[in-house]
């Protein structure tokens, strides 16, 4: 499974959430900014120092130096579930994404679906550099994704088709007069 998140991560196939066109993201993201401008992959890269004192703070445990991001389970999106942080002093494992992502970050990790390497000499590495995919919660709709192939004139049912496949719609409740019971199927 390691190899297999790690080649979807790293690589970058043809999607609707991969745009890097500015003005179109602007148009429909008005909160847009600088700081969240490719939610379809991404790289946060931390020196040892910045990123022992962001785990030190957010889970108050003292590390001394980090030694390694270890993914010990990912679940079916790629996401990292369990994580173990290693250090010289201390190690313990962090569980379920929120908690990886806030571990991680001062502000906000944009998904747990993230690969890390390491750069340095020695057995302590100078440098941490976490290479991701995504933004949320890995349930399959990009809302990036979405946004675009709204603004493009897609119907919800054309966007729904394209990210769960076979997937049908129903009314669930009786006053419903708008949904029948329809397959989505792709345009």
């Amino acid at each position: 499974l390691e190899t297999a998140a790690e080649h979807w991560i790293t690589s970058s196939p043809p999607a609707y959430c991969h745009t890097s066109d500015r003005t179109f993201i602007q148009q429909i993201l008005p909160d847009f900014d600088q700081e969240t401008r490719d939610f379809f992959r991404w790289q946060v890269s931390y020196g040892q120092d910045k990123l022992r004192a962001i785990v030190e703070q957010k889970l108050n445990i003292e590390f001394g130096s980090i030694l390694g991001l270890e993914p010990l389970e990912r679940g079916v999106s790629g996401r990292i579930v369990r994580l173990h942080i290693i250090g010289e002093k201390a190690s313990v494992v962090v569980g379920k994404e929120l908690e990886i992502r806030r571990a991680l970050s001062r502000t906000h990790l944009y998904s747990s679906a993230f690969v890390v390497r390491t750069e340095g000499r020695g057995t302590v590495p100078e440098r941490f550099r976490l290479m991701g995919a995504g933004w949320g919660h890995g349930v399959g709709l990009c809302q990036i994704g979405a946004a675009v192939m709204a603004r493009q004139g897609k119907s919800y049912r054309a966007i729904l088709a394209h990210y769960y496949r076979g997937s049908s719609l129903q009314a669930l409740y009786a006053g419903s007069q708008h949904l029948h019971d329809e397959r989505c199927v792709s345009p």
